[in-house]
């Protein structure tokens, strides 16, 4: 019995102006796939035999050719956007990105025949929703497979991506790859240098996000991509660490980010867990009793990870994030902090960093013992939203005085008005009463005199 696959009316109406103009229209890939799997999936595409213009025929005043060179247009209906494709086939990939050339073809089979992996290559017609399956889909999902289309050294050399997108449809799935698939990876994992930074960040973080992202990882550790996308954190691997931790750097930071998937924390904040360690190789040091120390990490750990971040040409706020969570993983709170502690320290980070400052904090605390007590943290993040809540002074534009109050009182416009300015912060950090405009002009003259 042929399987069928869902078909909303609007796809279907969709369908039948093909139809009607002699054309057939299927739903394909990732869309079919996730239906047969139950998971949800509003990245619909499709495919034609209609060339780009006539499509574009079809739909005069709602089609916007947006990859027509590759047969893609988009066609605004019933107020969705949908992706339709010409049926072609691919020259060959001399940049291991790019199709040298493509052609537009008739028939679906070949059009399928392109595509990279088994279950990506379903296609269920838009009138009656049946799934055709022409290279044993239906079977790899039913053993959790990841399998190339065909020869896959034939498709990891026509684009490189496909090696990375393995590893990262063996995460969002928590499938494996086939032999075959896994060993030209190996053989070909250099290549994925002729892939732009923007094109491998995108599947990475998509790997991260996955059901599985460690087996995703692991993956690429043993096909060898790790090494090229994510050298330094290669360099953890092997490297052991004795005290709490039970596991080397690299399967902490492992483990860590799975603690964080778990916890279903946010992107910024798996990136942060899988790389909070990764300065540890370079500050090793071996004490003479033997165990080890990584004595400045955390700061270390931060540039790094900023510099990692903008080799994968994240965006300003991702990599700013990413590094200030590496570089501040490493507080040490207690409940003897005073009160102004606590506002310095939320002064530093940002009180919008807060969170998922603690988040990576926790996943951190349970990769190295699942069991361990958490109360402390609680009691911080307790403190510290009171005190944000409470909208203490936390900066200088919090202040009850500004520049120009500080001027009229002589104070010279220059480098000492922000020495003073920052020298009264201070002082109301410690003791928020002091927060008035006269408490602060008595208090600004006296810094100013001790400072020139």
């Amino acid at each position: 019995m042929k399987r069928k696959c869902h078909i909303d009316d609007n796809v279907r109406a969709l369908g039948e102006i093909f139809r009607q103009a002699g054309h057939e229209l299927y739903l394909v890939g990732g869309a079919v796939r996730d239906w047969l799997l139950g998971l949800e999936n509003d990245d619909w595409d499709f495919t034609t035999d209609a060339l780009p213009e006539e499509v574009m025929a079809l739909f005069p005043r709602r089609c916007i050719p947006t990859g027509i060179g590759h047969g893609t247009v988009t066609v605004r209906f019933r107020g969705r956007s949908y992706e339709v494709t010409t049926f072609r086939s691919e020259g060959s990939y001399s940049d291991g990105r790019h199709p040298d050339s493509v052609t537009f073809v008739r028939s679906l089979e070949s059009d399928l025949e392109r595509r990279d992996f088994t279950i990506n290559a379903f296609a269920a017609n838009t009138s009656d929703g049946i799934i055709i399956d022409l290279h044993n889909g239906m079977r790899d999902l039913k053993d959790h497979v990841v399998r190339a289309i065909g020869d896959p050294e034939e498709r990891f050399r026509e684009d490189a991506l496909r090696m990375l997108r393995a590893c990262r449809f063996a995460s969002r799935l928590d499938f494996t790859l086939d032999e075959a698939t896994e060993a030209a990876a190996t053989k070909l994992s250099g290549n994925i240098r002729l892939i732009s930074a923007e094109r491998i960040r995108e599947e990475l973080f998509k790997l991260l996000m996955g059901r599985n992202p460690v087996r995703g990882l692991e993956l690429m550790r043993r096909t060898g991509l790790l090494a090229h996308v994510l050298p330094e954190l290669m360099d953890c691997y092997g490297v052991e660490q004795v005290g709490r931790h039970h596991e080397d750097v690299y399967h902490h930071c492992l483990t860590t980010l799975e603690m964080a998937r778990r916890h279903s924390y946010p992107l910024i904040v798996r990136v942060a867990a899988l790389l909070h360690d990764v300065a540890k190789p370079r500050c090793l040091k071996v004490e003479t009793d033997g165990t080890t120390s990584f004595h400045g990490h955390d700061r270390l750990g931060g540039e790094m990870v900023d510099a990692i971040m903008r080799r994968l040409k994240s965006s300003n706020e991702e990599r700013e994030l990413a590094s200030l969570l590496v570089r501040e993983h490493m507080f040490n709170y207690t409940d003897e902090w005073s009160d102004g502690a606590v506002r310095r320290f939320i002064r530093r980070v940002g009180a919008q960093n807060i969170e998922p400052l603690i988040q990576l904090r926790i996943a951190d605390a349970q990769a190295m013992d699942p069991s361990c007590r958490l109360d402390g943290l609680w009691a911080f993040e307790e403190r510290m939203k009171g005190e944000i809540g409470r909208k203490v002074p936390l900066s200088v534009k919090d202040l009850a005085v500004d520049g120009n109050d500080l001027m009229a009182l002589g104070i010279p416009r220059g480098p000492m008005l922000g020495k003073v300015l920052s020298a009264i912060l201070e002082a109301v950090l410690d003791d928020e009463g002091l927060n008035s405009p006269e408490v602060l002009s008595d208090l600004a003259l006296r810094k100013w005199k001790e400072l020139s």
